[in-house]
């Protein structure tokens, strides 16, 4: 039995409901607070790759090669707009420090052993009755222009296998590539076939794990904001009317309540370093939007594409195509940029044929949680009450169920998971 009976968690997305879902399987009473609605954030419209094999640390050597003008114009893959803005530029500079081959191979190995139990986590929400849908991803074909341009991936997928993930690989010519899929066009002369991967439509995926979390006697209070979180002795919060009873963790809302719980798990993306700073967590969690949208494809896929030179991603959602792509360093709240839409209709314009890209849907922004180290940021913070669970780049959706498992057993058994140890908050 855990020490702590009700615990609140902060953030309605993949990694907040997992944590909640896994929460319950050791007998915890669950209350998920999230500000807008379920998967509000990036769970909503990102790719929905299930892909442990690709699940790296985002700061590369790669990185550093787009320099300074590349990063500046809104039609770089990688966008870092110009403005005096202290927390990015200290973001950053952490993040070029990071960007070496000798960090990249740390930050790998620590997060194999994540990716090696990704998958098993899904199957123990399927198992406990999550409606989730992972088809296999058969193929997974990452493309490009040359045989050349592709040495890139090939090479960091031997460096993903020696740090102890498996990785499953074919290297295919241009006229086979195209006959699996005819929607490529002639551009593509070179891809890499990826095996034993997922995908999934997040945004139903997201909401199968809340309807499983309410089911199981959790609540849910979507729309509530959390703007501060207090921990003492049962009593000193008396000052305000109070949900939830007694209790030594008090959450601040926007509703000009507190809610009393006897920990908390703070899972709320992009802005996880504004609740856990004052717990001694100082690694800066930066906003790195991505955008997408819906098309429709004479012929769609059976499984995803990668155009990893544009980093341009495309996943099948029922007789839709979704694309998604892009990295831009910028404030989570800030309104969608439609130059980053054009950037990516015009990079996959000559890749792909039979796809209507003049007539999109569901045009979204979603703001990843970033760190200048390319690791999450999971575990206990300086006080007992408090953890955190956020920070995983672009890599939420593959390892939000495996961070949820793994969270639950540190809340409720006080020791931490040595899985756990490389994203410990207070790095």
């Amino acid at each position: 039995m855990s020490a702590f009976e009700r615990v609140a968690v902060v953030g309605a997305g993949m990694v907040g409901l997992s944590t909640a879902w896994f929460l319950q399987e050791r007998g915890v009473q669950v209350t998920v607070i999230e500000r807008d609605h379920v998967a509000a954030g990036s769970s909503w419209g990102n790719a929905g790759w299930l892909t442990p094999s690709l699940a790296t640390p985002l700061p590369e050597p790669a990185v550093l090669r787009y320099g300074a003008r590349a990063v500046l114009s809104p039609a770089s893959p990688v966008y870092v707009p110009l403005r005096a803005d202290p927390r990015l530029l200290r973001f950053l500079a952490g993040f070029v420090r990071n960007s070496t081959a000798g960090r990249w191979r740390v930050a790998m190995g620590a997060l194999a052993p994540l990716n090696r139990r990704a998958f098993a986590a899904f199957d123990l929400l399927a198992a406990g009755g999550v409606e989730t849908s992972t088809p296999p991803a058969a193929p997974f074909l990452a493309c490009y222009r040359s045989a050349r341009e592709r040495e890139g991936l090939v090479t960091e997928l031997e460096e993903i296998r020696a740090a102890g993930q498996k990785v499953e690989f074919e290297l295919l010519s241009g006229p086979a590539v195209r006959g699996l899929l005819p929607a490529l066009t002639t551009e593509i002369n070179a891809a890499v076939r990826i095996d034993g991967q997922r995908f999934c439509d997040p945004g139903r995926l997201v909401t199968a794990l809340a309807d499983s979390v309410r089911a199981r006697g959790g609540d849910l209070w979507e729309g509530v904001g959390v703007r501060g979180i207090h921990v003492g002795r049962p009593g000193i919060l008396d000052a305000r009317d109070s949900l939830n009873g007694a209790g030594e963790v008090g959450l601040d809302l926007s509703t000009g309540q507190i809610a009393r719980f006897d920990a908390v798990v703070v899972a709320n993306g992009a802005w996880l370093g504004e609740l856990v700073h004052p717990f001694g967590v100082r690694i800066p969690v930066q906003a790195g939007r991505g955008y997408s949208f819906s098309v429709a494809a004479r012929q769609v896929p059976d499984g995803p594409l990668y155009f990893p030179a544009h980093r341009v991603a495309c996943t099948p959602l029922g007789d839709r195509l979704r694309i998604a792509g892009m990295m831009e360093f910028r404030k989570p709240g800030a309104p969608l940029d439609h130059r980053r839409i054009a950037a990516i209709v015009n990079a996959v314009r000559p890749l792909l044929t039979g796809v209507d890209l003049d007539m999109r849907t569901q045009e979204w922004v979603g703001s990843r949680p970033c760190t200048p180290d390319g690791l999450p940021v999971v575990g206990r913070t300086a006080s007992p009450r408090v953890f955190a669970a956020g920070g995983h780049g672009m890599w939420g959706i593959t390892l939000g169920p495996v961070t949820g498992q793994l969270v639950a057993e540190a809340v409720t058994t006080g020791r931490r998971p040595v899985e756990l140890a490389p994203f410990d908050p207070l790095r």
